[in-house]
């Protein structure tokens, strides 16, 4: 697993689309953007199609958005969805994405692995 390099500057335009938010969102995906960051300090922050992303050696790694009544987190791959599947029950999804609230936030350790695994995904298909 890839977990080396500096941490990347933070990109502003996350800061402010995160800086709109209600606090409750606001601290869920602030949460979120600091795991990617503590976890593969060389991913580079940025928003791609609207939502604050991060890509790893130009490619996109995750994505992390804030929506009426949930944040998501994408993607969820089939893979982590099956390996994972006991943990991720009762959070809502999409084919795509995993939904939390404060309510329901994730588990640390899960947001952990989730992130763990795209690198993974994003690392092994380098040579492809």
């Amino acid at each position: 697993m890839r977990i080396i390099g500096s941490m990347s500057e933070r990109d502003p335009r996350v800061d402010a689309y995160l800086a709109a938010l209600p606090a409750d969102q606001r601290q869920l995906l602030e949460r979120v953007r600091a795991a990617v960051r503590r976890l593969v300090p060389d991913a580079e922050d940025t928003i791609s199609y609207d939502m604050p992303a991060f890509k790893l050696d130009g490619r996109f790694l995750v994505s992390y958005a804030a929506w009426k009544r949930h944040c998501s987190f994408y993607p969820l791959t089939d893979s982590f969805l099956a390996a994972h599947a006991a943990e991720l029950e009762g959070f809502g999804r999409t084919k795509g994405s995993i939904h939390f609230t404060a309510a329901k936030p994730l588990p640390p350790d899960l947001l952990d692995d989730l992130i763990r695994a795209r690198v993974e995904d994003v690392t092994s298909r380098k040579g492809s």
